[in-house]
């Protein structure tokens, strides 16, 4: 049994599609929402399997990577969030490039040398690299409202991937992929299958809710909003600091969603112009990790909200 291990939003999705359209297989899918990126340990793989890894750090994987690797897995790794100290192993392949204006589906892409372009570059638009995706879509020739719809697509999809538990999503991320699967053509895929009206639908209500709260710090340099315990804030906490960021790209942002256990799931978006900073910021705190355009923080105590305010002020106080 082979193993394919995939990030539940837009840029894993996407990034897996590309490789799989390429290199049909039907493995066992291991999947999840945005957040739960060390999915390596839910992979009960022997020696000989073969495992691809998409969009998971690294670091949060790191654990079970070596385990797998000195047990006779040979493990492929496709990513793009910050990892030190990549292991050197005869088993392993990786494919890692933290570049700000990279995602996984572009190093897919640049792997399968653009043979299934058009997805990746729904991928990056997934991953809010709109500059990335425009430039990377530029061979495809295609017209104003052709890539307004890969940045909807994209975006919607990586919208889906946004909550707790997948009880709080639209489409369980393995199921999405498995009906994206079906069309080479996103075009296509949009006409037929409806995904695309669900989830615009269901963002724009969620939207809706998360324009009408008032950002509870804020200063020059930027703003953190703290959104209530519901399944709406748990699927919009990302898509809004997204919008946040491109309304005031010269501002760092952060949301952070009550969870029911009482800690706080936090986004955190680097100012666009710089596009720096945001995974050194979460990195500072014990569940936190990402990329330096974007990062987040999975379980934030509320006694070290202050804490967090304060790093955040520091962090991005110097932003144009």
């Amino acid at each position: 049994m082979n193993h394919d291990v995939f990030n539940g939003d837009a840029d894993g999705i996407c990034a897996l599609h590309q490789l799989r359209l390429a290199f049909p297989a039907t493995n066992n899918l291991v999947t999840g929402v945005k957040r739960e990126i060390n999915l390596l340990k839910h992979v009960a793989a022997n020696p000989g399997d073969e495992v691809t890894v998409l969009d998971l750090a690294l670091s949060q994987n790191r654990d079970a990577l070596l385990t797998m690797l000195d047990e006779g897995v040979k493990v492929r790794y496709f990513d793009h969030h910050v990892s030190e100290d990549i292991p050197d192993h005869p088993n392993l392949t990786a494919m890692i490039d933290t570049s700000p204006d990279i995602c996984t589906s572009l190093l897919v892409n640049r792997y399968l040398s653009g043979k299934h372009l058009i997805w990746a570059v729904i991928g990056a638009f997934g991953d809010n690299l709109r500059e990335a995706a425009y430039k990377a879509a530029e061979p495809l020739g295609l017209n104003p409202q052709q890539l307004t719809t890969l940045r909807e697509l994209g975006e919607c999809i990586n919208y889906n991937s946004y909550g707790e538990t997948v009880d709080d999503l639209y489409f369980n991320p393995a199921e999405l992929y498995r009906i994206m699967h079906r069309h080479e053509n996103p075009f296509i895929f949009v006409r037929d299958d409806g995904v695309l009206e669900i989830l615009k639908h269901g963002q724009t209500q969620d939207m809706a809710l998360a324009r009408a709260i008032a950002p509870e710090y804020e200063t020059p340099s930027g703003a953190a909003y703290i959104l209530p315990s519901k399944p709406w804030s748990r699927r919009v906490s990302g898509t809004f600091g997204n919008m946040l960021a491109r309304a005031n790209p010269g501002r760092a942002h952060a949301v952070l969603t009550q969870r029911n256990d009482g800690t706080f799931l936090v986004s955190v978006r680097a100012p666009l112009t710089t596009n720096n900073g945001a995974d050194l910021l979460c990195s500072r705190f014990a569940t936190g990790g990402g990329r330096k355009g974007a990062a987040g923080i999975n379980h934030l105590p509320e006694d070290e909200l202050p804490r967090f305010i304060q790093a955040f002020n520091e962090a991005f106080s110097t932003a144009p």
